[in-house]
């Protein structure tokens, strides 16, 4: 039998992923926390955008706040065509899609 340590991160009660490392867990709550502060930020700039639209706005700027942090410091540039995002390296399970 072999034991098996999982890290999961839940809020509001709910669960929402499952990793396999520490490190991993503690980065996507990180995410999900500079997610949930970049919501009433993006609400309250009135740019008359639907609620959901905000959240997926807020989500991606978590998800790549380096190169954000970046941009808004002047340091790097943006490519004109967007990319489609690499997909994550993870080690988890996800258990649901929707914030």
């Amino acid at each position: 039998m072999a034991v098996i340590t999982q890290f999961v991160v839940v809020r509001e009660g709910v669960e929402k992923m499952t990793f396999t490392s520490k490190k991993e867990a503690d980065a996507y709550d990180k995410m999900l926390d500079i997610a949930d502060n970049l919501i009433p930020f993006i609400q309250k700039a009135d740019l008359g955008i639907d609620e959901s639209v905000g959240e997926k706005l807020a989500f991606y700027f978590a998800n790549n706040k380096d190169e954000l942090t970046n941009l808004l410091k002047g340091v790097v540039q943006v490519n004109s065509t967007p990319t489609n995002p690499p997909a994550a390296k993870k080690t988890a399970k996800k258990t649901e899609a929707a914030e």
